[in-house]
């Protein structure tokens, strides 16, 4: 069969899979991105039927699943709010940080990975969902709840430790000397403070300048600015994921709804596919000899991120039951973890173990972030319930 028509075939029977994975997950109340990596597992190298045309298709559109990650969350900050939250969360967020980068840098370590093993599965346990804690906290009804606003502060600061660590990751795997290092984090800060400056002082016109009543010429606008700035942005080796999120959140107010709005079945679509070609390059035989692991590290840095809720919470005067929910929310990882483990995959240094394990940890987590979050607040009521006494005998 003709490459071509092979690549056709095979990118539509996974499009399809993944239509059909995605409505089971919604139906069952679940993130689809256990689905999808499960899906990459089954038709990857190991898997039931290994799909090899759609390969080289499924990497640059992976790549392309990133940015629009990247970019539909810088979008739905403000950079006033970036401000606000940092300000409100840096006690809890460096907190959230030693309690949930070290179990994943001290399993690296010990399992003989080394340095840039310990600094990737750091980035894996650290990082929540911010994609399965919205919709949790939306599809619970808890959006009012006086523990959303110290959730969402604990995630805004997460985003923004990740826009210091992926520059500084990528040049790591990259190999650049400590100066080069030194170099790309300050090119880094440079790039973080002058866009949240202009998002600040000129954030309307950078929305007047994208924003367009047609909403092909929009979305060419939006499409096109966001490639070209990840570009230059990897041309800096400050990360494309990061140059795509700082243009996020230089547009603001109606024009971020609207991107927003025309942007989400596009990124949708490719980022189902990165999940995916993340599975396919994973052998499923490599996960059950570091299945252990994985569970053992799910239920370390579970509790780790409840405590830190629970104290976030506690710290802003929240009762208990509320302290639990905003533990709960935290638990779950998902996209930011496999882009963290999937640059490392690709740079070549680190052992293909990494990839099995980020990806059976993923697995878990993405599943029992939601589960925790349903079920925390029942339990509370049953602990609390009052004790019926029998009445003493007359």
């Amino acid at each position: 069969m003709a490459p071509l028509a092979l690549t056709l075939i095979e990118l539509g029977a996974v499009v399809s899979c993944l239509g059909l994975l995605a409505r089971l997950a919604s139906r069952i109340g679940m993130s689809p991105i256990p689905f999808y990596l499960l899906g990459g597992l089954a038709f990857g190298a190991g898997g039931i039927i290994e799909l090899d045309g759609m390969k080289e298709f499924s990497h640059l559109s992976g790549e392309i699943g990133v940015i629009l990650l990247l970019l539909m969350l810088g979008l739905e900050y403000t950079a006033t709010e970036l401000v606000t939250g940092l300000r409100r969360s840096w006690q809890a967020g460096v907190l959230d940080f030693v309690l949930n980068f070290l179990p994943g840098a001290g399993l690296a370590l010990v399992l003989g990975w080394g340095p840039v093993g310990a600094m990737v599965m750091g980035g894996v346990t650290y990082i929540s969902s911010s994609g399965i804690a919205a919709k949790v906290i939306t599809d619970l009804g808890r959006l009012g709840n006086r523990e959303t606003p110290v959730v969402l502060s604990i995630l805004v600061f997460e985003d923004l430790a990740m826009a210091l660590y992926l520059p500084i990751l990528t040049a790591t795997l990259a190999g650049v000397s400590f100066l080069g290092g030194l170099q790309t984090v300050g090119i880094s800060l440079a790039v973080v403070t002058l866009v949240l400056v202009v998002a600040l002082r000129h954030g309307h016109r950078v929305s007047k300048a994208v924003h367009s009543e047609n909403s092909e010429v929009f979305l060419l606008n939006l499409l096109g600015l966001a490639l070209l700035v990840a570009g230059i942005a990897s041309a800096l080796q400050v990360s494309a994921a990061v140059g795509a999120f700082m243009l996020g959140i230089a547009i603001s107010g109606a024009t971020a709804h609207s991107a927003t709005r025309i942007l989400e079945p596009l990124r949708d679509l490719f980022a189902a596919i990165f999940f995916v070609a993340f599975g396919l390059n994973t052998d499923p035989a490599s996960i059950p000899p570091v299945l252990g692991w994985a569970l053992a590290l799910a239920t370390i840095t579970a509790a780790t991120k409840m405590l830190t809720g629970i104290w976030a919470a506690k710290r802003a005067g929240i009762g208990r039951p509320g302290r639990f929910r905003a533990g709960a929310a935290l638990i779950a990882r998902g996209e930011f973890s496999i882009v963290i483990a999937g640059l490392a995959v690709a740079s070549g240094i680190v052992p293909a173990e990494l990839a099995a394990l980020a990806t059976a940890y993923v697995l878990i987590m993405a599943v029992a972030g939601p589960l925790a979050a349903r079920f925390v607040e029942p339990e509370l009521k049953l602990a609390h319930r009052p004790v019926r006494r029998n009445p003493a005998p007359a």
